[in-house]
This record gives C-alpha cells, structure tokens and sequence, in this order.
C-alpha cells in the first residue's frame, strides 16, 4: 500500500504550502521594527529543553501545526536578531533579499563543488569571486572560493602557505621536512582561527607567534625586531597573519607596512578581514583596507558586515594556482575541467564538497541594493557605534576603552573612584547578564587589558542614535539597582554584588 507521505510531499510543494513559513519570517519582521518585544530570552538552556522533550514523530503533523510550534516554542527563545536593542555577536540581522533567496538556495540543492552538479551556480560564484578580488585591487590571475566563515577560510589560506612553505607535507606529512618547522605571526588580537589552524596544520601550537599590540593593532615595529631575529636564527617564517576589524575592538591592523614587511622578508601574508573586508565597499571607511592588494590570501565573511544570513564567508587568492597547491588532490568521477581549459569545479580548492549555492544570495544582495547600497549600511553601522562613543564621553560612570574603528565599541562601568578593579570587573560581568535577561537589549562582555568590558557590535540597519542612548540609560537604571541591592545585601544570580 502506498504511503500517505508521498501525496504528503506533492501537497507541501504548493505555493499555499510555503505561507506559514513565510508569514513567520514576515511577521518577525514586523514583530521586531518597533523594538517593544523583548530582544531575547530569560531563559536557561534547562528551562527551554522541556518543549522539545518528546518521542520520535511516528507520523506527521499538518503544516499549520509545525509552523505554529516553530513560533512558540522555537522562535519565542531565540535572540531577535532584527531588534534594533540587539547590539551584541557578529551576527547580522540579516537582509530580507537574502532571507527570501535562501528558499531557493534550498529548492535548487545545487551542490557548487562541481560545475555538472550546479552549471548556472558555479559560474556565478565564480563570477562573484572576481568581483570581490577586483575590490581587492587583484588582477584577473586571482581567485578564490566561498566556504563556512572566516574560521574554515583562514585554514584554507594557511594550507597554501604551508604547500608553499613545506611542498611535500601532503603527501609525505610536515615531520618529512627536515630543519626547523616554519612559524606563523598573528597579533594578539588575532582571532583564535589562527592558533587553531597552526595546531591543525601539524606544525604544533608552539610555532604560532603573537605579535605584541599598540591601540588594539598588531605593532609594527614589534613584527619588524621578531622578523629580523628569526631570520637571524635561520627560522623559516610560513606566514604573517594581519586583521582587519578584529573580533575585541573592530580595530584594523597597518595592512601596507605589514605587507611592505612580508614582501621584504619572503613570507605569506595573510589577512583575516573576516569582520572588516565590507569596508572596501564604502567610501568613507575604505581606506582602512589600505595595502590589502599587498596580501596573497584574504578572508572574507559576507554575512557579518554584508549582512548575510550564516553562512557565506570567502576565500579570496591573488593567484588562484595557490589553492591548487592547497589542496593536491584528484577524483577519478569528479574534477575533469572543462573544454575550455578553465578549471570550473570548486571541490579542488575547498574543504567541502557537498556544498551549497550560498553564493546567489550574495549576488542577489548585489544585484537588489548594489555594492553603493551594501556601503552605505556599512558606514550606517560604523556612524552607530560613534555615537555611542559620543554618549559614553559625557557620561559620569562609563569610560570608553577604545576609539571605535568599526562597528564595534568596548566600554566599562567604571564605579566609584578608587573602588577595587577586580570587584569592577565582577560587576561589569553581572550587569551585562542582568540587563540582558531583562529583555531591554542584549549586548556582549570580553576581556581588554586584563579587565572585564563591556561589548556593543551594532549589526542592524534599524539601530541608530536614539538605541544606543536607550542602551546606555537601560545598563545605568540596572547598575543602580545592583548597587541598592548590594547596600542591602541582597544576593543576585547566585553572587553578592
């Protein structure tokens, strides 16, 4: 006897089928524009793990009914990415072109690793990669590649370098190379993908340098006396690794005498723009990508400051041979090239080889607001962030702990003068978990100094001036408050504070 979940699988391919999911994201939408909702949820993990607590569906249910329990019990504890009080991860509210595409991306299944398995896909990634280079100031020798994130890119990128460096590694493992093993520079700031990839890599945790900060950015003249002594003590250097909009503070590092650095010592630049490539888009905020051009690999995650729903980050390459290199491997059913000679298939210069078309919903971006478009967000973003740093200024118990380069500002509740830095610390850390079970907004903390800060990241269109004043008077009324119970000993969250 037929199964009824075969007519089930025609009946959910109608339109009408699609509207209650559709109407969730619309309505979440409209929901979060006023910003009255709550930005998140109180709850803890233990507390929400209840409603899903349940048997295996034997049988379905109707539609109405799977799209009503994804708004209550799913969407109703997530963190409202689209209020304007979100202020906290590198997590975008993402564009509705792109929201919308998604249910393309997903219809089509197209798998982007081999250009027979997504014909029209593939050639627009490629397309789209040569754009981003060109906003690089990279000739039509470079190439590139979309991949999960920043995290899965900088890995990519320090595989060609250690092809470079260490050009039997592949086959023969790096312990076959004889001599020292090469070291990798990041600055301390560098994003932990870094050390992650060195240790992956084979080459041992202990061959990752940190390079020493001055403001927040990698210190150049630091790089300049390590890159000196290592040649002086013949150790070979695989790679420098500068940021661009560091994850702590959104600051950028000197990416031109980095480069002029790495082009005089022979070594591999790469540079983690993850957060701050999009400023190649705007024109005011541009030139703090100035020497880019210089690098041989730079990661690119367009769904932080493009704002595009997870995940569609980049690899890009100054000369695309070097992802070749990066991964030396055929397939006897897939990879054959094509007739023109081009190498279209993607699977030979990425990690993964099922793979989806995230690259349309870039292009759709493109295509619906125009890079001009997509800058003038940037800039939106970036203007938020100073003008919470304007507020901070003037204001009694806040201090700022950095100019913000970016979208991303660092600040701290300073109390009363000469109070204990480690009970500030303490109270830092509470209030933010205070204010943001509260439901009024929800920020980030982090670690500047040696001291406990607070961390804005202003990640949607709709946030502005009046937000961040809101933020401020909401993190202030709960520091009152905190203060009032600590006179009283009242004990909150499990602490005395």
């Amino acid at each position: 006897m037929r199964h009824p979940v075969f007519d089930l699988l025609e009946q959910d391919m109608e339109r009408d089928a699609a509207l209650p999911f559709v109407d969730l994201a619309a309505r979440y939408f409209l929901r979060t524009r006023d910003g009255t909702d709550p930005v998140s949820t109180a709850l803890a993990s233990a507390e929400i793990a209840p409603r899903f607590d349940e048997p295996l569906p034997e049988s379905g249910h109707p539609l109405n009914e799977v799209a009503r329990r994804i708004e209550l019990d799913v969407m109703s504890a997530m963190n409202q990415l689209a209020h304007p009080m979100c202020m906290g991860h590198q997590m975008s509210a993402p564009l509705p072109i792109a929201v919308w595409v998604e249910t393309v991306i997903a219809a089509m299944n197209q798998s982007v690793a081999v250009a027979e398995m997504s014909p029209s896909a593939t050639v627009l990634e490629t397309q789209l990669i040569r754009w981003m280079a060109g906003l690089i100031g990279w000739d039509a020798g470079a190439g590139g590649t979309l991949t999960s994130g920043g995290t899965e890119a900088t890995f990519t990128a320090l595989l060609a370098a250690r092809a470079r460096a260490l050009p039997n590694a592949w086959r023969h493992g790096v312990s076959a190379a004889g001599g020292p093993l090469p070291v990798v520079l990041c600055g301390e700031h560098a994003h932990y993908a870094v050390t992650r990839a060195v240790a992956q890599l084979g080459l041992g945790l202990d061959r990752a340098i940190a390079i020493a900060s001055r403001d927040w950015r990698m210190d150049v003249e630091a790089l300049t006396v390590r890159l000196n002594a290592l040649a002086a003590d013949g150790v070979p250097v695989m790679a420098v690794v500068a940021t661009a909009g560091s994850t702590a503070t959104g600051s950028f590092d000197d990416l031109d005498a980095i480069g002029a650095l790495c082009e005089a010592h022979g070594g591999w630049f790469h540079v983690d723009a993850a957060h701050g490539a999009s400023a190649l888009l705007s024109s005011t905020h541009r030139d703090r990508m100035r020497g880019v051009a210089r690098a041989r690999s730079v990661a690119w995650d367009a769904h932080k400051m493009m704002l595009l729903p997870l995940s569609a980050g980049m690899l890009l390459v100054r000369d695309e041979r070097d992802l070749d290199g990066a991964f030396a491997q055929r397939a006897p059913y897939l990879f054959h090239g094509d007739e023109d000679g081009r190498v279209w298939d993607q699977g030979t210069r990425s990690f993964q080889c099922s793979r989806r078309a995230d690259a349309l919903k870039v292009w759709a971006a493109l295509q619906r607001y125009g890079a001009s478009g997509l800058g003038a967000i940037y800039d939106h973003l970036c203007d938020v962030a100073r003008e919470l740093y304007a507020a901070i200024s003037v204001h009694s118990r806040f201090v700022a702990l950095h100019e913000p380069e970016s979208n991303i500002l660092c600040f701290r509740w300073v109390g009363a003068a000469g109070e204990d830095a480690a009970a500030v610390d303490e109270f830092n850390r509470v209030l933010r978990e205070r204010y943001n079970r509260s439901g009024r907004g929800w920020i980030t903390t982090t670690v500047l100094g040696g001291r406990r800060v607070l961390r804005v990241t202003v990640m949607n269109p709709r946030t502005s001036r009046d937000h961040v004043v809101a933020l401020l008077d909401g993190l202030s009324e709960e520091a009152t408050s905190m203060q009032r119970e600590a006179r009283s000993g009242v004990v909150a969250g499990g602490q005395q504070v």
